[in-house]
């Protein structure tokens, strides 16, 4: 079964109040007020989680035909706990996400739509990110690629790959070494190789790769408003 993916519960909000209802609400109040409502394990493993989460990585998915391969790279950014994915399509697109394949993942990510590579790259620009984009015709390897400053890894559509556009606007291309007769992965295949690539490479950049401290306790508020139906009701029951 798809259903429109709903990006007000695909896309954080990077501020120390959020909206609940029609009250803002401090963040620090929200953690206080909604995790008395869940479990010891539930609370510890969300600690967990957000201890790991990174915008060290941006994904950027150009014109993906495939939903399904949406909702999967979707899923393995959420696994290898990158927070932040930008999802470029022409205007008046529906962006879809099959739900048997993204088990949810994407209430757990900051996912923005933008309607052109421009606007995409001006905004990742702006942000501090290099970007390099997929490329089955050049000889640069992904084992090149500077991982120690912030970056955004552009891969396209099924058909034409990154348009030449979005590689007009990038810091350079790269590919994944392939070594058999086969030159080309799935998109959703090759997105999962990456993040495990990117994820080896945070890992030796430590705790300067992941949130800071502030960032840490926004996305903590942020997820404990998504883990109830209803967490206006039960906030407003305490204020």
């Amino acid at each position: 079964m798809e259903q429109d993916l709903d990006f007000r519960r695909a896309r954080l909000t990077w501020s120390d109040t959020l909206s609940v209802g029609k009250t803002e609400v401090g963040i620090e109040q929200i953690i206080e007020l909604l995790t008395p409502h869940m479990t010891d394990e539930r609370r510890a493993r969300l600690e967990e989680v957000v201890n790991q989460r990174s915008t060290h990585v941006v994904s950027v998915l150009e014109n993906i035909h495939d939903q399904g391969n949406v909702s999967a790279a979707m899923r393995s950014s959420e696994a290898f706990g990158f927070l932040s994915m930008y999802l470029i399509d022409k205007p008046g697109a529906k962006f879809k996400a099959a739900n048997r394949v993204t088990k949810g993942a994407e209430k757990w990510l900051d996912a923005r739509p933008f309607s052109s590579p421009v606007d995409a790259a001006r905004d990742l620009r702006a942000k501090g990110y290099q970007i390099w984009a997929t490329d089955l015709n050049t000889s640069h390897s992904i084992n090149t690629l500077d991982w120690s400053k912030p970056i955004a890894i552009v891969l396209g559509n099924e058909k034409d790959g990154v348009s030449e556009e979005m590689k007009g606007l990038c810091d350079g291309t790269f590919r994944i070494p392939m070594l058999g007769f086969s030159q080309s992965f799935n998109i959703s295949v090759a997105a999962a190789l990456i993040f495990y690539h990117a994820h080896l490479e945070i890992q030796k950049l430590g705790r300067k790769a992941l949130l800071n401290e502030k960032e840490r306790r926004q996305v903590l508020a942020n997820y404990c408003l998504r883990c109830f139906d209803n967490p206006e009701a039960l906030i407003k029951a305490k204020l």
